[in-house]
């Protein structure tokens, strides 16, 4: 029997999934408590679409169920630059494809606001590789390497891709 990758409908994240993005993002295992409450905060104000925002939060669904999370918005003071802030998938979900989905579509929707570079900052350490050859397989350049950012013995470690324009 195949494993087939289960049907993913992507959606602008509403405030109703709140909880379901933080026990996911909780259940990767991959972030601090602090980082946790920042994937709030960001959360929180991109459902909120407050005036001013720039946040923008779009969550993976499988099965009626919330299977990931994107956030991203433009860089501050750089024309077309765009941050993708967060990235998470359900620790079941994950090998199916719908990181590479969620990526994919926060691409198309940067492109389609005239992003032209978009940036993504993750940990150097050992535990993160198979976040770093994920942005790899998806088209990402390692840019720079900032030595012991993180804490001592953990690098920030910056992707980039270019986009067609």
């Amino acid at each position: 029997m195949l494993n087939t990758p289960p049907d993913v409908c992507i959606r602008k994240a509403r405030t109703t999934d709140r909880s379901a993005v933080i026990d996911m993002v909780k259940a990767t295992e991959f972030f601090r408590p602090v980082e946790i409450e920042i994937a709030c905060e960001v959360f929180d104000d991109a459902a909120a679409d407050k005036p001013g925002n720039t946040y923008q939060s779009y969550v993976a669904e499988v099965g009626g169920k919330v299977a990931g999370w994107v956030a991203f918005g433009p860089t501050p003071c750089t024309l077309g630059t765009f941050d993708v802030y967060w990235i998470a998938v359900d620790p079941a979900l994950q090998r199916h494809h719908i990181g590479s989905k969620l990526l994919a579509f926060a691409e198309t929707q940067i492109q389609r606001q005239t992003g032209r570079l978009i940036v993504i900052e993750t940990s150097g350490s050992e535990r993160y590789l198979p976040t770093r050859r994920f942005y790899e397989r998806n088209g990402y350049t390692l840019a720079a390497e900032v030595k012991e950012f993180y804490a001592p013995g953990d690098d920030k470690w910056i992707f980039t891709k270019k986009l067609a324009g």
